[in-house]
């Protein structure tokens, strides 16, 4: 008897199994994604996957669609270069918290502002898991990493808030426990219209948690239960994750606003009336030459 995986076609065998360490989250977060593009039965062929450099970034390539691994910090403006070159594609970028907020940061904020239709889901392990284990832009202050052996100083990225404040029209936050919450977010932001964001809190117990006595993936997973509080109507700017504290999920804001494409389309077609407009007159009205 052959079985063969629910996801098969969904997914490229061929590089199976995977690279990700015992442990990790981002098996679980490749499944509510395949889960919600085989519910919705969404066309493969209008689907592109973008991710960047990192463990997370290996999510695209695992993904039989349309996939690519760009730059590191550069899969937004790929994606918001393939979504206008094609409108329309379903285009989902797939990345970490590194990737993401701290080398692409500015890329971040500014397809929120410009309202691009572009679906971003955020890994968010709290570490460089790839390189090394370096405090990123959304370690949590006192959390230990390899480059914050005495408890980090900085004060972390409140996700949530911070793409809401730049012009997100849907925002969300949910760990892998929570899969089939993700799963209906992730539905709902690729029938969204405009730049939506989901954080995905993932465990990193080979970094991340080794630092932090957090051992193994049963250890974060059962942290996540037991400090997990949902909450869709917190107050976003106070839903910041500290070390050690609760972390607040929700689908937090879902509005609507005109996209960028909308937009540009309506001054393209204001323009083009009023050129028409403009040689009807030249034509009905010539001017006399002197």
């Amino acid at each position: 008897m052959n079985f063969q995986h629910p996801y098969s076609e969904l997914l490229r065998t061929d590089r199976l199994p995977h690279i990700w360490c015992p442990g990790c989250g981002l098996g679980i977060a490749l499944d509510s994604f395949c889960m919600a593009i085989a519910e919705m039965k969404l066309p493969l062929d209008k689907l592109a996957v973008i991710s960047g450099i990192g463990c997370s970034g290996r999510i695209a390539g695992y993904l039989n669609v349309d996939s690519f691994h760009t730059t590191h910090g550069r899969a937004i403006p790929f994606a918001t270069g393939l979504h206008l070159a094609n409108p329309e594609l379903n285009v989902v970028v797939f990345s970490g918290d590194g990737d993401l907020v701290g080398i692409g940061g500015n890329h971040l904020i500014h397809a929120a502002r410009r309202n691009l239709n572009l679906k971003v889901f955020c890994v968010n392990n709290f570490i460089y898991g790839m390189t090394g284990g370096q405090m990123g832009p959304t370690t949590p202050p006192g959390a230990i990493s390899a480059t914050s052996p005495f408890g980090n100083i900085e004060y972390a990225f409140n996700l949530p808030h911070l793409a809401a404040s730049c012009g997100a029209v849907y925002v969300a936050r949910w760990t892998v426990l929570d899969i089939l919450k993700l799963k209906k977010s992730m539905q709902e932001a690729l029938n969204k219209k405009g730049f939506s964001f989901i954080e995905i809190i993932s465990p990193c117990p080979t970094l991340y948690g080794r630092f932090n006595n957090q051992n193994t993936g049963v250890e974060m997973m059962r942290y996540f239960k037991t400090h997990t509080v949902h909450n869709p109507k917190a107050n976003l700017s106070e839903i910041e994750i500290s070390h050690g504290g609760q972390i607040v999920v929700g689908k937090f804001l879902d509005i609507e606003r005109p996209t960028f494409m909308e937009l540009y389309r309506k001054v393209v077609q204001e323009r083009v009336k009023r050129t028409l407009d403009e040689k009807y007159e030249e034509k009905a009205y010539p001017q006399e030459h002197t």
